[in-house]
């Protein structure tokens, strides 16, 4: 099946609020060998002015992939999983995130254009936290092989 190119501009949902835990921070800060002791100790984090324990600057990462699952899940998208690889990330963070903030994500396909047999599919994701405001941005390209 090929990759339906009709879901550019498709926006998916929001996703299920995510709430950002102490342990999950410092979980998050050992896997990627964070060293800023404002990931781990709440005192410290607290005398560097933030309200809890603050995330590294990937950790919407775990909130992004929720939003990139609705897409790969989606049916009509085409998309086969074995197919699929994930290409390229951008990030760009507006404020730290902090234990605490409950995240949500919107995926909205930017781009999908053939590449040969197969298919890259750009896609944008809004990280929000409670209140609406735009936490982070993450940009991915995902490449679809194609039939060989």
């Amino acid at each position: 099946m090929a990759v339906n190119r009709a879901i550019e501009g498709r926006v998916y949902p929001p996703t299920e609020p995510y709430l950002v835990g102490r342990e999950k921070i410092r979980e998050f800060a050992r896997a990627v060998f964070a060293t800023n002791p404002t990931s781990y100790d709440v005192e410290r984090a607290r005398a560097a002015g933030h309200a809890d324990l603050v995330a590294p600057p990937t950790f919407p990462v775990i909130v992004q992939e929720r939003a990139l699952a609705q897409l790969v899940a989606d049916p009509t998208t085409g998309i086969e999983p074995v197919n699929l690889v994930h290409s390229t990330e951008y990030a760009s963070s507006f404020r730290p995130v902090v234990a605490g903030d409950e995240l949500s994500a919107v995926l909205t396909v930017t781009e999908v254009a053939p590449r040969g047999p197969h298919t890259l599919i750009v896609a944008g994701i809004d990280i929000t936290d409670a209140s609406g405001a735009v936490v982070s941005t993450m940009t991915s390209s995902l490449f679809v092989r194609g039939e060989q």
